[in-house]
């Protein structure tokens, strides 16, 4: 894969802003604060611009206030296709007879544009960072290539899809796919994305989960995300899904779980010992009727946790804000306890532990060495008005809206609330065609 940044070039810049900085892993604003980039897209250096060394030839004085970009932990992105496909349904019936429908009529040239129209929505948002699972993965890694984005994709396996329900085929083809696009420096990482328990038996998520482990790559995987699949899976197995997957030895790989709605406490334990992950997707979740995450459990007892907002016909828009937001509020609902989830837990979640939970140690902190994927906010703003505690009305009062600039790698995609790596019209006229053409049959 050549380097996909050499189109917009490359040269060293401090950043002049209100910074948002790790501090015990949960963030402070530095007023003064600077960023300074180097020509390979790191950060060379943070701090209070007074600290800092000599400055780089260009020195951009943006103000507002500058955050590590959002990191959405689990998305099937090329979904705009089908947005809002089903509402009303339960999950089983939604996926067959609102969403795979139209996914089955679905070419590779639709989920390009639909992959395209999706980044170009979470860039405007100020989510730099994806975690997709998804079929078509040349076209995703492709459309992700051309937006600027930064995408952890991990091509679906699901046996319903294969002959007499053998993936072997694919998790080759897969592993093979690994091997030639895994390239974490220009943006792009590749996992492995079996669909879920109920679809293949724990022996073939082992099998997949091995070729994951020894490319130390991501296994993500849908995991209890209904009532209804938690029983389907004790009936047919004995034991809940997260005990078989740690029977097949699946959780001697890196686990990214989907949902996690109805985990119990042995099962949040199995996860927690392994040091798996649970992406958080409480939109997605109430829209479904799936039910409420008991996440404040998740993190007392050590489960590394992101927040996504899931496919967007289930959402039904990519808009992180919203679950950055609803992640705490529904938190301090369910445990009837307004400090089960502080603000500054939650903007944690969908930035810095939310990178680790995809695999990604160096996203999702404004830190020396990091990548620069960075957000401006417009703080002038009534909703951060007065400013006493910013991190607070971030979580709260804040929205994609006051997001002006983008930057991923040091290299700006979005400048003045534009996104200026995709012809946005163009894709909206796209997959508006498109869409209506899958909805028609």
């Amino acid at each position: 894969m050549s380097d996909p940044d050499a189109r917009w070039g490359a040269a060293a810049v401090r950043l002049v802003g209100e910074v948002v900085v790790p501090a015990e892993g949960r963030g402070e604003v530095i007023e003064g604060g600077a960023i300074d980039i180097d020509a390979a897209g790191r950060i060379a250096a943070v701090g209070p611009e007074h600290e800092l060394g000599p400055a780089p030839d260009e020195v951009r004085r943006v103000g507002g206030l500058l955050l590590p970009g959002l990191v959405n932990a689990h998305a099937h992105t090329p979904m705009t296709l089908v947005r809002s496909a089903g509402d009303g349904l339960p999950l089983d019936r939604w996926l067959r007879e609102g969403v795979w429908p139209r996914e089955g009529r679905m070419t590779p040239e639709d989920a390009w544009w639909g992959m395209t129209l999706g980044s170009a929505e979470m860039l405007a948002a100020g989510v730099t960072t994806s975690c997709e699972m998804y079929l078509f993965e040349e076209q995703v890694v492709a459309a992700a290539v051309d937006s600027g984005a930064r995408l952890v994709i991990t091509p679906g396996v699901i046996a319903a899809l294969a002959p007499d329900g053998d993936v072997g085929d694919r998790i080759g083809a897969i592993a093979a796919f690994h091997d030639e696009h895994h390239r974490p420096d220009e943006r792009i990482s590749v996992g492995f994305a079996p669909h879920s328990v109920y679809d293949l038996s724990p022996e073939q998520c082992g099998e997949i989960a091995a070729e994951a482990a020894r490319r130390d790559a991501l296994f993500h995987i849908h995991l209890e995300e209904t009532e209804a699949e938690r029983r389907l899976v004790l009936e047919r197995h004995g034991c809940t899904a997260t005990r078989a997957l740690a029977d097949a030895g699946v959780l001697d790989a890196k686990v990214l779980a989907a949902h996690g709605v109805w985990l119990d406490a042995d099962d949040r334990k199995l996860l927690a010992d392994a040091g798996a992950a649970v992406a958080h997707c409480p939109q997605s979740n109430l829209k479904l009727g799936s039910g409420i995450a008991p996440v404040a459990h998740w993190l007392n007892e050590g489960v590394g946790v992101g927040i996504g907002t899931d496919g967007v016909a289930s959402n039904d828009d990519l808009d992180l804000w919203e679950e950055l937001k609803l992640a705490p509020l529904l938190a301090r609902g369910i445990e009837h306890d307004p400090q089960a989830m502080d603000a500054t837990t939650a903007l944690d979640l969908a930035t810095r532990s939310g990178a680790r939970a995809i695999g990604l140690d160096d996203v999702g902190e404004l830190r020396q060495g990091a990548w620069a994927d960075i957000v401006r906010v417009d703080l002038d703003q009534p909703a951060f008005t007065p400013r006493i505690d910013l991190l607070t009305l971030l979580v709260f009062a804040g929205s994609s809206r006051f997001v002006t600039d983008v930057w991923v790698a040091g290299r700006p995609v979005v400048v003045d609330g534009e996104v200026t790596t995709v012809d946005v019209g163009r894709a909206r006229h796209e997959v508006e065609g498109r869409g209506r053409r899958l909805a028609a049959g």
